[in-house]
Formats: C-alpha cells, structure tokens, sequence
C-alpha cells in the first residue's frame, strides 16, 4: 500500500469521526401525562394532527452555531392530547384529515399547532436549571373546516441541573413539565376562552 493511499485513508477516518462528533444529540420526548378529573362536556369532537404536529421537531445551536441537540415532541404531544381530550369531552375521535371529519358527525375538529419552542441550558444561562417554553395556537373548526375559535397557550417547564446525570434525561424532563402544564392550562381554561364559550352556548 502506497503512501498517498494510506493518507487518503486517514483523512477520511478523521473526516468520518469529525461529522459523528459534531452531528446533534437526539433527544426524543417521552413521559406520562395524567387525566384530568374534569366533568364532561356533552360534545362530540374529532382531534387532528397535522404532519407539522406529528413530526415537529426542535433544533438547538450552541454559541459558534454548531447543531448541538435535536428534540423530537410530536409524539409526546399526541400522547398528551390523547390522555386529556377523552377526559374532557362525551366522545372523541381521531382523524386522519380534515375530510374525514364531515362524515364523523362530530360537533367539531380541534386541531392544536406548536408555533415555537425554546429551550435554555444552565451551559448558556449560568443558571442550574434547564427550561422549555412552548407556545401553541389552539384550533377549533367546525366538521366542515369553518371557524369557531382560536387561542394561543403558552406552557413552560423546568427541572434542576442536579437531579440528572445527562443533559438528555434533563431536557426530557423539562419539557415533560412543559407538557404538563400544558395540560393542566388547556383543560381549565377551555370554557373560558370567549369565541369557546359563545359556541358553546350555540349548541
């Protein structure tokens, strides 16, 4: 083996290891959430996800604009909306589009977006916490996609940088309790929310 091959070589093992170490960490969210205890409302209500829900995904840089940490949360809100929606409502169903909705008789179609996702680390806030703010525009349409009202919530959770051995485990758990109060939020202020409240009254 000549020379010149075996430099080649080289510089594509070190080439090779200088991608993997500078790729983001994967971090998908995953927790449980608890059912609210709530009455029901007398409702029928169809929940569509959107691929951008489903799929939605968070990158974070560092400070030289190396993709650092990739959070995955689509799933995580499926499953959250999943546990408090049937609390909530006399019958909900799951869509996989808007059209399957007009032959559903339901009495409407919540469809929840994420509009922005912030995270902050202790590496860059000097504070030994880690945190996640989520900001979310709430949705609700008639069977035949017409408006009947629509709301921003914001959620936010945090969790001390001592409890955890991995920046990973850590993140999860902050958002975890992002998601949380999410919950805990959508469900109390549902009825409250005033284009809601007027539809409500409607029925």
């Amino acid at each position: 083996m000549n020379i010149n091959r075996k430099m080649s070589q080289c510089f594509a093992v070190i080439a090779l290891l200088t991608l993997v170490s500078c790729s983001a960490r994967n971090v998908v969210i995953s927790g449980t959430y608890p059912t609210p205890n709530v009455s029901k409302l007398p409702i029928s209500m169809a929940v569509y996800y959107d691929d951008a829900l489903k799929e939605f995904a968070y990158m974070e840089y560092s400070e030289t604009g190396r993709e650092e940490f990739n959070i995955e949360s689509g799933i995580s809100h499926m499953a959250l909306f999943s546990a408090v929606l049937p609390a909530m409502f006399d019958r909900v169903i799951f869509i996989d589009s808007m059209e399957d909705a007009q032959t559903s008789g339901v009495d409407a179609v919540f469809t929840p977006a994420i509009e922005e996702f912030q995270l902050a680390l202790p590496a860059k806030t000097k504070l030994d916490v880690f945190e996640v703010w989520i900001k979310y525009n709430m949705r609700l349409l008639t069977a035949e996609g017409e408006y009947i009202a629509d709301w921003v919530l914001t959620s936010y959770g945090k969790t001390p940088a001592e409890n955890f051995r991995s920046v990973e485990n850590a993140i999860n758990e902050a958002a975890v309790v992002a998601l949380r109060d999410l919950a805990s939020s959508f469900t109390f202020s549902f009825t409250q929310v005033p284009d809601v409240r007027d539809w409500l009254a409607s029925l």
